[in-house]
């Protein structure tokens, strides 16, 4: 059995993310064409992925309303999550996670594990103590923010369009109080 590449999470600056637009557009690709629910629904092509990078990511990151950390398999960049530190005022201390994904041929690795333990050390870095985020429910990701002591504040129905199907899903709204 071959040994599994090093993971390696970094970081990404604004030119970072340009850099890896091509592998970044098929990174949401095959995540989406898996039937992740974040956020886009089918037909997705590659193209529609690097153009949510360039056009939606890529200047949040610059303006460092978002935190964008990657994880490399060697140097192959196989996942990502965002931070989202833009809030309101009578909100300096809450960051809502977004888009975590894995690579569908890099998943059960500890890779998703290990961006949301980094995510969650810059959140304290930048002192932010509450952290939110959704996820659609009954999602094999819902078992892993459970995991790293994430409580569910509840569940809204009919959520979101199912990315493959004509139908609505439930979302779940989770939160972590960070120490």
């Amino acid at each position: 059995m071959p040994d599994r590449p090093e993971i390696r999470i970094k970081q990404l600056s604004a030119d970072d993310v340009e850099k890896h637009i091509e592998r970044l557009g098929e990174l949401l690709h095959a995540c989406v064409h898996n039937g992740a629910s974040i956020g886009f629904i089918l037909p997705f092509s590659q193209t529609d992925g690097e153009d949510y990078w360039a056009a939606r990511v890529l200047s949040a990151v610059q303006s460092g309303s978002v935190i964008m950390l990657a994880a490399f398999a060697d140097d192959e960049l196989v996942g990502t999550v965002q931070l989202d530190i833009d809030t309101m005022p009578n909100q300096p201390h809450r960051a809502e996670v977004k888009k975590l994904m894995v690579h569908p041929d890099h998943r059960r690795q500890g890779i998703a594990k290990a961006l949301m333990q980094e995510i969650e050390n810059i959140a304290e870095e930048h002192t932010r103590n509450l952290l939110t985020l959704d996820t659609r429910t009954g999602d094999g990701a819902e078992p892993l923010y459970t995991s790293l002591g994430y409580q569910t504040a509840g569940i809204i129905p009919g959520y979101c369009l199912d990315p493959a199907d004509d139908k609505l899903d439930s979302t779940t709204i989770m939160y972590k109080t960070l120490q």
